[in-house]
């Protein structure tokens, strides 16, 4: 499993090409849809990994606030996962750029570190949300996520990063803007 270890003044990112369930975190954070009912890629693997009750606590969720929008996120308890939380997030389908999709992100990426914060976590394992299904282009996301994280580490309360990718090719993508955006790798 590729993996390469960045070190900011104020905490730890780790970029990783593997299976984002088996992250020993306090929370995964999981690219879901808004209606929180499960589905394909990353948002597939977590609800399996889970068990049925992360689905029914999703439910719970959406029956009592409505559906997420993109750059919302909510909490829910890991279950059956090694970490104790889900923090789940709605990224942007993306349409060309046009719509705000680059707010979108930033703003799921953000409203999880700070639901992370809330709760004091202090460690957390996200995927390349919006970078699959929903189309996002990855060079863009990568840098969008990547500024958002070490802005995340830089306030300090969550110490501990690892994001996670599905190919080879996107580790090489998030590794580029981790290398431009972050720094050498310790």
């Amino acid at each position: 499993m590729p993996k390469k270890t960045y070190q900011l003044a104020s905490g730890q990112l780790a970029l990783i090409q593997g299976d984002i369930t088996s992250s020993e975190v306090d929370a995964l954070v999981n690219a879901a849809n808004s209606g929180l009912r499960g589905g394909g890629g990353v948002d597939g693997a977590i609800h399996k990994a889970a068990g049925p009750e992360l689905l029914r606590a999703g439910r719970r969720i959406v029956e009592r606030d409505g559906p997420l929008a993109a750059g919302q996120a909510v909490i829910t308890p890991g279950y059956n996962l090694s970490a104790d939380w889900v923090i789940h997030t709605v990224g942007p389908v993306w349409h060309g750029g046009g719509q705000s999709e680059d707010d979108l992100l930033a703003a799921a990426y953000r409203n999880s570190m700070r639901l992370a914060e809330e709760n004091g976590l202090t460690s957390l394992a996200f995927p390349a949300i919006s970078c699959g299904v929903f189309g996002f282009p990855v060079e863009r996301a990568a840098s969008i996520a990547l500024k958002e994280l070490r802005n995340g580490l830089e306030r300090g309360s969550v110490q501990r990063i690892e994001m996670y990718v599905f190919s080879s090719s996107d580790f090489a993508v998030f590794e580029q803007a981790a290398e431009r955006i972050i720094g050498g790798s310790g």
